[in-house]
């Protein structure tokens, strides 16, 4: 498995433990990852992904999984999500924003 956020794509940074004799040491800062089961409603199925704490937090801010992933970048997201990000757009409906007349 490995230890990278499926939705924000975050993944374990390295750094240093300092003493406090300011000795370093090298580490590891790993990315807070949890199993999570989304469910979207325009594909009418449930994922269980592996998401940092801060990707469902996203999700939770948006207000669904389907529209979250609608308005994340492609770079961030994890090969399956990809294609499922597709499948989405071409099922939701598009809506038109209002045009600004200039006068």
């Amino acid at each position: 498995m490995s230890k990278k956020c499926e939705l924000t794509g975050k993944i374990p940074m390295k750094g240093h433990n300092v003493s406090h004799a300011n000795n370093k040491t090298k580490r590891r800062f790993l990315p807070n990852l949890k199993k999570v089961k989304f469910t979207s409603e325009l594909m009418k199925r449930s994922l269980k992904l592996t998401v940092s704490n801060s990707g469902v937090r996203s999700v939770d801010k948006k207000g669904s999984f389907d529209e979250f992933i609608k308005t994340v970048k492609n770079k961030n997201l994890s090969p399956r999500l990809k294609k499922l990000k597709k499948a989405i757009l071409i099922k939701s409906p598009f809506k038109k924003k209002p045009v600004a007349k200039s006068v």
